[in-house]
């Protein structure tokens, strides 16, 4: 009785938790929004829908507010990072939602599961935070792969641009012809990048915007570029052409280092996975032996420390294979 009680007192206080934050949320978004429109009434009124359709694309700020109002955790300002940076059209009340969602379905999955051997307090605990961890796990995969898209495609990016400016176009222009040339990821950012130097966003602005969404060194160097080149002069064609040569040097280097480093990598993959694996083979074969060594309070130790060893052996062994280039 006192277990179900628990249990429903969880559920209840995780329920209001989700939907005083989805309240406070679309609260402030609502407010963020009426200000923003009231601006650009006063300022320019035949264009308001347009310019709130562009303010849109951008990273939403009403969130930032709720953030300034609720506290001033990091963490939620590396989500809202994560999101900006992955190009999911997701909000931050959106994933908190769909986290409580999953949550939710661990929490159910917890209590139906018929694992006597763990409370159930255990096992909705557990598999709730596993659960509730899958959106954000979708949002760093998505962000990985983007990242990694938009640097393949930057050498490819850079050359195209010299040769435009090359060619006697403006900067402007030739980031819009790269644009659209460009297949996405990195043909939208360089799209996005055109349309606001369009709409009269300054350069620098502009480039910070595109170091935000796309937080790779290699464009750094490009804004570095740019801004250089804008304050001192110079051929900026030449340094794009330079600055690409130099990503694809580094690519091959990396590519080497990888070919070098996969026999490490193999051996950290099968060091990490067979004690696992051997671990739930022993629960199939032999679940008694396993029982037995658990419930011993020297076997606990055992345990416990083979899980700790296990996993500071694979953090050295990741850092020794994990060469930057």
């Amino acid at each position: 009785m006192n277990l179900t009680l628990i249990i429903l007192v969880f559920l209840m206080v995780f329920a209001i938790a989700g939907l005083a934050l989805y309240v406070g949320v679309q609260h402030f978004e609502k407010k963020q929004r009426k200000q923003i429109t009231g601006v650009l009434n006063s300022a320019a009124e035949t264009r308001v829908e347009q310019a709130v359709n562009v303010l849109r694309d951008a990273p939403k700020q009403s969130e930032r507010s709720l953030v300034q109002y609720l506290s001033t955790l990091n963490i939620v300002t590396s989500l809202e990072e994560r999101l900006l940076q992955s190009g999911m059209t997701w909000t931050l009340k959106q994933l908190f939602g769909n986290m409580a969602k999953f949550a939710a379905i661990g929490i159910v999955i917890g209590v139906i599961l018929p694992f006597n051997r763990v409370p159930m307090w255990g096992r909705c605990v557990v598999l709730g935070c596993l659960f509730a961890y899958l959106p954000l796990f979708q949002v760093n995969r998505k962000k990985s792969k983007r990242l990694r898209g938009c640097e393949e495609q930057l050498p490819d990016a850079l050359e195209f641009l010299a040769r435009s400016m090359s060619a006697g176009h403006a900067l402007s222009i030739s980031l819009g012809m790269v644009g659209q040339e460009l297949p996405d990821p990195l043909g939208f950012e360089f799209r996005k990048l055109a349309h606001e130097q369009n709409l009269g966003s300054p350069m620098d602005l502009a480039l910070k915007g595109l170091i935000a969404r796309v937080p790779l060194l290699d464009i750094k160097f490009f804004a570095s570029s740019v801004m250089m080149q804008r304050q001192t002069g110079g051929n900026l064609g030449e340094i794009l052409m330079r600055l690409s040569r130099i990503i694809r040097e580094r690519f091959q280097l990396r590519g080497k280092v990888r070919a070098v480093s996969a026999h490490g990598r193999l051996t950290a993959l099968i060091l990490g996975g067979l004690p696992v694996f051997t671990f739930l083979a022993m629960l199939v074969v032999a679940p008694g032996y396993m029982e037995s060594m658990a419930n011993d309070p020297l076997g606990k130790k055992i345990i416990i420390g083979a899980v700790v060893s296990q996993v500071i052996g694979n953090l050295i062994i990741r850092k020794i294979v994990n060469i930057d280039v």
